[in-house]
């Protein structure tokens, strides 16, 4: 739906959300109030309250417009793409390039992934679909390959803890473009896809498998099962 055909209402909560986030890139999350939010949105701060009650909750919001804007992307760049090399290496790239403006906004949501009653800790129940959301795109860009079926089950969560690293050392990134980023990412994708398909093989594979039965069997004990 674009900007024309929202109603009055949309346009307001768009509004807000967006300046929201303006604020977080230029100011800080932590200094940034609602009252500020409104102010700069040119609505009443009760208006800011009634479309998010809560900072939290606009970052909610931003949770999702970035993962609808990263499966909207993946799936266009993976037209033609079968490999599996090719096809991870589009969804991590991908994603730091809609992450780009808002490192300084990230690196303030990280600092609440070590306290798991946070409702944005990363590991938390509170983000506990956008989790799910993200781990899908990673099911989805191995799904077309020949990998066997337990290490479909695991990759997805391994892949996003991957994912969360690259994005971790991205915030910290000072290079021009984090173009270290990107050229860690890539040797890293080289030999987790080496090892994808070493592991897969016909020889290795009845040496791996109980390996990777017992990993599961480990992350849905911790809590882990709506994910997988």
């Amino acid at each position: 739906m674009n900007l024309a055909t929202k109603s009055a209402g949309e346009k307001t909560r768009e509004l807000i959300l967006q300046t929201a986030l303006r604020l977080f890139r230029g100011c800080g999350f932590e200094i940034t109030t609602m009252r500020d939010i409104a102010r700069a949105a040119e609505v009443a701060t009760g208006a800011a309250y009634y479309y998010f009650p809560s900072k939290e909750a606009i970052v909610f919001a931003y949770y999702d417009q970035v993962q609808r804007a990263h499966a909207e992307t993946v799936r266009e760049e993976w037209k033609g793409e079968s490999g599996l090399r090719e096809r991870l290496g589009v969804v991590f790239h991908s994603k730091l390039e809609i992450l780009k403006d808002d490192r300084r906004f990230l690196g303030a949501l990280f600092r609440y992934s070590a306290d798991p009653q946070h409702p944005l800790s990363v590991f938390g129940k509170g983000t506990q679909m956008q989790r799910a959301q993200s781990m899908a795109i990673f099911r989805e860009a191995i799904a077309k390959t020949s990998i066997s079926e337990e290490a479909q089950q695991l990759l997805p969560a391994a892949l996003w803890l991957v994912h969360l690293g690259m994005i971790l050392y991205f915030i910290y990134d000072e290079s021009s473009d984090q173009r270290k980023t990107h050229k860690l990412l890539d040797g890293v994708l080289d030999l987790l896809t080496q090892a994808i398909e070493l592991s897969d093989s016909a020889l290795v594979r009845p040496f791996v498998q109980p390996f990777q039965n017992r990993v599961l069997q480990m992350l849905q004990e911790a809590g882990w099962t709506a994910e997988l």
